[in-house]
């Protein structure tokens, strides 16, 4: 696969500064193209990286020592976890690749990385079989996982806003962050069906292999299509007029001014945004499962319901994002779910025992909104904040230290508390702190950056 240059593609005209009245029915198509195609990818790389997440219960017992259950649960979870550790080394191998050779080649190269990983997940021997190996060689691929995600985002995000008109891009971009819900929802819905067609012993034994050998057969479908897609046309215009870094790191993270772009992207909008996101749909997962001890396939109906209902709201808040601002929707959503979280667990306690799904379902709706209010605009404040030279390794380093880190670790910390301590409720103290915080620092110092030009940067 060779790198994409400006003289090998040719790329749509760009459509900055088209207002939405103005946007041409030629101009519609190609978005609705580049959203379908970049929508397409992303879900399938969010569905490989979430499938391990939404199997940790039954992962646990095949790559674990068996004798304490707890104990395997939660290296599961940091094994989980060190897929988010790895992100931000992958945002900045991959942002760096973006940024010089083109957007469009980076997430080529993640998609191809994430699908091995994962399929190659499905294949291997488990402890009974090779013993320490086969948690070193899960941990390993889990690794590769992680790096590929960190390019992927960044990839995506800045792809579809570089080819959106300036008064939709949190409109635009919105699509590409439905993406991680939908992938999660396809996991859970992969996992149900060969459950139910396997039946929940052979599904123990081997059917959970069958997600990930499916991620082969999704990654050549989206490769197919990528590998059609035209570059950005904010990168051509810059390779072809000379423009693009030759040091994006450097640029990015060499003065001061870089840092404090990068602190204020993180602590006043992806840590919050992180912790909010991974709340409301893994640990609310783990919630229903390890604390209240649903059942199963009730637990995973629940999350899946309240996700098919709340994703359409990131579309919502996308564009309203573009009337109104990012700010208020990152501050507000954040403030809404350091407020909320502690009674809407206690509701869902009140509402496993007796069991009582609508309320459980609804609870954790309520979370998808914080999600929603959050994760919808953050695309496009991103985007927004850096200039185009530089701004698949810049704005992909504050995203994935917030998700890799404050939010990738959340189930583990969460969990972890809950069994110290013997309070159900002990694992909200962590979300509940970084959201507040993510609060009121974006109050103090986010700007809005709805009508920055990307050609000419922040």
């Amino acid at each position: 696969m060779e790198p994409t240059t400006a003289a090998a593609i040719a790329a749509p005209a760009p459509l900055r500064g088209t207002a939405v009245g103005e946007t041409s029915t030629d101009e519609r198509s190609k978005i609705r193209t580049v959203i379908a195609a970049s929508s397409a990818g992303t879900i399938i790389e969010w569905y490989d990286f979430f499938v391990f997440g939404t199997l940790a219960t039954i992962l646990a017992t095949h790559f674990y020592p068996k004798g304490n259950e707890t104990v395997a649960f939660l290296s599961t979870l940091a094994t989980h976890g060190a897929g988010f550790a790895v992100r931000p080394l992958g945002a900045v191998v991959f942002g760096r690749i973006g940024d010089i050779v083109g957007r469009k080649y980076a997430f080529l190269v993640t998609l191809l990385i994430m699908g091995g990983a994962t399929a190659a997940i499905g294949l291997l021997p488990t402890f009974a079989s090779v013993g320490i190996l086969a948690p070193v060689l899960l941990v390993a691929l889990r690794l590769a996982q992680g790096l590929a995600i960190g390019g992927e985002y960044g990839g995506a995000a800045i792809y579809v806003a570089e080819h959106s008109p300036k008064g939709r891009r949190g409109y635009f971009t919105s699509f590409i962050q439905t993406t991680a819900t939908l992938g999660l929802v396809l996991a859970l819905v992969v996992n149900l069906s060969i459950r139910t067609v396997v039946g929940e012993t052979a599904f123990a034994a081997w059917g959970w292999r069958i997600p990930f050998l499916l991620s082969a057969v999704l990654v050549v479908l989206s490769y197919i299509i990528r590998r059609r897609m035209q570059e950005s046309p904010v990168f051509v215009e810059m390779k072809a007029a000379g423009k693009t870094s030759q040091m994006p790191v450097r640029e990015a993270f060499g003065t001061w001014v870089g840092w404090k772009r990068f602190l204020v992207s993180l602590f006043g909008v992806t840590a919050g945004q992180a912790v909010v996101f991974y709340t409301g749909q893994f640990y609310a997962l783990f919630f229903l499962q390890k604390v209240l001890n649903v059942p199963l396939q009730t637990s995973y109906f629940v999350i899946a319901m309240a996700l098919a209902l709340g994703t359409p709201f990131i579309l919502v808040f996308g564009a309203l994002s573009d009337r109104i601002g990012r700010k208020q929707l990152l501050v507000g959503g954040n403030l809404l779910a350091a407020l909320c979280y502690y009674p809407l667990f206690r509701a869902m306690s009140a509402a496993a025992d007796p069991l009582n799904v609508p309320v459980l379902v609804a609870c954790v709706f309520a979370m998808m909104l914080f999600v929603a209010m959050t994760y919808g605009p953050i695309a496009a404040y991103l985007v927004e904040s850096y200039p185009a030279r530089i701004r698949y390794t810049a704005m992909s380093l504050p995203y994935h230290v917030g998700n890799g880190w404050f939010g990738g670790w959340l189930p583990l910390i969460a969990v972890w508390a809950v069994g110290a301590t013997g309070n159900r409720f002990a694992g909200l103290v962590y979300p509940i702190v970084v959201a507040g915080v993510s609060a009121i620092i974006g109050a103090l110092v986010l700007r809005d950056t709805r009508h920055v030009e990307l050609h000419d940067g922040a």
